[in-house]
């Protein structure tokens, strides 16, 4: 099976008192996905907006894949494809280079 999808990602950031808030949302074109993240500067390190705007929406982002993680969980356990048992369960079948 062949099929091209569009995920569209929009990410808004707002910034108070060294206090940066950001809110991505993901339009799967069937689903909405809101996911937050904030980040605090030190009062004791130099204000560098830039940071905050990417720590903020670094978690953000995690979070929606947080949540994205939790649906594909779910619906591979709904057809019967659940985690391998053992000391150590291997992935579903993608590979996590991350972890």
């Amino acid at each position: 099976m062949t099929r091209t999808l569009e995920w569209k990602v929009r990410v808004g950031l707002s910034e108070e008192d060294g206090t940066t808030r950001a809110e991505a949302v993901l339009d799967t074109g069937s689903d909405t996905l809101v996911g937050r993240g904030v980040a605090r500067c030190n009062p004791q390190d130099v204000d560098v907006p830039a940071i905050g705007d990417e720590l903020a929406a670094s978690r953000a982002m995690k979070d929606i894949a947080a949540q994205l993680m939790r649906a594909a969980d779910q619906e591979l356990e709904s057809v019967g494809a659940g985690p391998a048992t053992g000391p150590v369960a291997p992935p579903y079948a993608w590979s996590d280079t991350t972890a």
